[in-house]
Formats: structure tokens, C-alpha cells, sequence
């Protein structure tokens, strides 16, 4: 679910770093909202990351 349907970004992994270097891994998940947008002039739900909100990458839907 954590996937933007627009740009397709996703979740990254890595490691996370404790004080005392300890090593766990981790997922960074972007921030993807569930928002109502015009697809093909047809108003659909589809989850777009608050980047592409931002950056007008999608036509909402009223």
C-alpha cells in the first residue's frame, strides 16, 4: 500500500544505527495519502504521495 501510484515511490530499506552501534534494519515509507483524482477524465481513489500533491502532478477530484 505504501506505494505512490503516480511516481511510484516506494519503501526504501536500510539499517538503523542505535547509540551504542547496534544494527537493526528498518523501512522508510513515504508519506502516501488516499486522495479522490481525475484518472483518465473518471474520478478514481488512488494513493499519491504528498510530493506529487504538492507539485500538482494530480488533478483532484470534487
Amino acid at each position: 500500500m505504501a506505494k505512490c501510484d503516480i511516481c511510484g515511490k516506494g519503501v526504501t530499506f536500510g539499517i538503523q544505527l542505535s547509540h551504542s552501534h547496534r544494527r537493526s534494519n528498518r523501512a522508510w515509507k513515504p508519506n502516501v495519502k488516499r486522495v479522490k483524482a481525475l484518472v483518465d477524465g473518471t474520478p478514481r481513489r488512488v494513493y499519491v504521495c504528498t510530493r506529487c500533491l504538492r507539485s500538482n502532478k494530480v488533478t483532484r477530484a470534487v
